[in-house]
């Protein structure tokens, strides 16, 4: 088989993988020419990570939690009000600024599990259950803002999780404009990515897998290698990596690991593919139910952190219309509406790819009602694109 035939066999068989990113590529590309390279400027592409953090952390939670065939309403307004706990408890409490953290994540995880508890234990839909939630939320955040409307947040270390950057290393002549520790970590990814392609390779073949022929091989880790540097170098160009950016490739990377290598993941998937066969071949849905949305309402925690961060305070409308961003940044990120499909890497492209069209857009002065209308296309095609590869893969 020629290259060509190689690399055209290897895009059609994953289709579903490489369309996001083809997408994100596009959409980067129109808006760079459209905008005269503004878009693609560091200032404004590290705005747009920023930007991207609270919706890409609750778009990881609900990626699973459409892989299990439910959906969840309430994560928008949870987020909000959660934000506003943290905002009350540095503000008016004087806690110190971890054990703030560390409490309102564990609100998060117990608001999940509260959810799980009525969808798996006593049988009510998923949107049913997670409505009634939009609605709690959204009254306990009116309720915790009720005396001042904006909470303002003056923690130095907290208001740094939105909008502070990585210390960099002091100057020593070399690049002096740029941002030395971005680099480096750039490089540093670069080495870890083809290391394990390497080592992944290596264990192919032993176990008698062909995988990726030598030449098409080293044109993807050519390919990816600059793309991890570029993005690096664009970063480094304007204050280098935030600690937003950190903390969503903290996240990305742990689910990404837990749902690929672990028998938790396998188990995930295996309930989204087939429920009734899972429960037969010995895995608790109940549990699986239990610990997605457990998981999901940590996520919506940090993803009011997150924003209240950004902000630097917490407001009465903070949590308005996320998960409905987040629903979006998942399907367009590849995951299926039948269940069982779906990756969380694809969910932050998919975030990225969201927040990248009203950044472009913004910048390209368009009405708000024209964006909302590219917007459901966009979804609306990943969606349409999601039943036609199913139906042609049965």
């Amino acid at each position: 088989m020629s290259f060509f035939d190689e690399a055209r066999k290897l895009l059609r068989e994953n289709i579903r993988e490489y369309a996001m990113f083809i997408a994100l590529f596009v959409i980067m590309g129109v808006f760079a020419v459209t905008t005269d390279g503004l878009f693609i400027s560091s200032r404004n592409l590290v705005n747009l990570v920023n930007q991207t953090g609270y919706i890409a952390v609750l778009a990881v939670g609900m990626t699973l939690v459409i892989v299990i065939r439910h959906i969840d309403l309430s994560v928008g307004f949870l987020a909000g009000f959660l934000g506003a706990v943290a905002a009350i408890v540095l503000a008016s409490w004087g806690w110190p600024v971890y054990l703030a953290i560390a409490f309102v994540l564990g609100l998060g995880i117990l608001a999940g599990l509260l959810t799980s508890s009525l969808v798996a234990e006593l049988g009510i839909p998923a949107f049913v259950a997670t409505l009634a939630g939009w609605l709690g939320y959204r009254g306990a955040l009116q309720l915790a803002t009720r005396t001042t409307g904006t909470i303002i947040i003056s923690n130095d270390v907290f208001v740094a999780i939105g909008n502070g950057f990585v210390p960099d290393i002091p100057d020593i002549g070399i690049l002096p404009e740029m941002h030395k520790v971005t680099l480096l970590l750039g490089l540093l990814g670069i080495i870890l990515f083809v290391s394990g392609e390497l080592i992944s390779r290596r264990t192919m073949h032993k176990q008698g897998f062909e995988g990726l022929s030598t030449p098409l091989f080293i044109l993807k880790q050519v390919f990816i290698s600059i793309l991890i540097g570029g993005v690096a170098w664009i970063l480094a160009g304007y204050q280098g990596l935030s600690w937003t950016a950190v903390i969503i490739l903290i996240v990305v990377l742990f689910y990404h690991f837990m749902t690929t290598k672990t028998v938790l993941g396998r188990h995930i998937y295996a309930v989204g593919g087939n429920p009734e066969a899972a429960e037969l071949s010995g895995i608790s849905v109940k549990r699986i139910t239990h610990v997605v949305f457990g998981s999901m309402g940590m996520l919506a925690a940090l993803s009011g952190i997150l924003y209240a961060s950004r902000l630097r305070s917490a407001t009465t409308t903070a949590g308005t219309l996320f998960e409905l961003d987040a629903i979006a940044a998942a399907f367009v990120g590849g995951v299926s509406a039948a269940g069982g499909v779906g990756n969380v890497v694809g969910s932050l492209i998919g975030a990225l790819i969201m927040t990248s069209l009203t950044s472009g857009m913004n910048l390209m002065q368009i009405d708000i009602s024209y964006q909302y209308i590219v917007r459901a296309l966009v979804l609306a095609l990943a969606v349409i694109f999601d039943v036609v590869t199913r139906r042609r893969s049965q």
